[in-house]
């Protein structure tokens, strides 16, 4: 909005991070894109560090085409529209209402790639009801191919804590649940069903 008022959440992105680190441990060639965040990133992984949506969407494109794309990054939905150069006074502004706009959906935007499209693109859905049935519909809306259905509505697991609980919902209706357990611990078992896809996929097409 201003110099000092923003719109965001609460994830820390450490889901994210920690799948590509698992990946990486895997043998994948793999490079995070993570907007801002506390986390002290390894070196055994490269990092593109990025402060908005556009940036994000920016530093996708530049390092297509790639084989897998994992967007776990709670992106906002929607920006401003305007920004004052100058912080906004309360007591000169009406902010009882925002001119917001759309940013960019980075994830429908790889999937309905036609060109650059990864071999495989898994989306993350965070919803606080109606999980599978919501993740499902984004699914098939983005056009991924899996999507990591996780449910915010607890405050144990989710945005901004070391743990998680997750469904992995695949394309061909399949679903698979991980009870709740550490982000490291979700990202090896995200990480090695992303490995055993990919292998499938090429087999197949070979």
């Amino acid at each position: 909005m201003d110099p000092v008022r923003y719109i965001s959440n609460e994830s820390s992105g450490k889901q994210g991070y920690e799948i590509a680190l698992a990946l990486s441990r895997l043998g994948v060639k793999t490079t995070l894109v993570a907007g801002p965040t506390s986390i002290n990133f390894s070196k055994d992984i490269k990092v593109k560090k990025i402060v908005n949506a556009d940036e994000m969407m920016a530093a996708v494109q530049k390092l297509l085409p790639v084989d897998v794309a994992v967007c776990a990054a709670a992106v906002a939905d929607f920006k401003p529209k305007n920004k004052n150069k100058q912080k906004i006074k309360k007591d000169k502004q009406n902010l009882n209402s925002l001119n917001l706009e759309k940013n960019r959906d980075i994830l429908e935007y790889l999937s309905k790639n036609n060109k650059l499209r990864p071999k495989l693109v898994v989306g993350f859905s965070a919803e606080t009801e109606n999980l599978i049935e919501n993740s499902t519909q984004k699914l098939n809306q983005k056009h991924c191919d899996m999507i990591i259905a996780n449910d915010i509505s607890k405050k144990e697991t989710g945005f901004n804590v070391d743990h998680n609980k997750i469904s992995i919902v695949e394309r061909s209706g399949k679903i698979e649940s991980i009870p709740k357990n550490t982000k490291s611990y979700i990202a090896v078992k995200i990480a090695k069903k992303i490995i055993d896809k990919l292998l499938v996929n090429d087999k197949n097409t070979n």
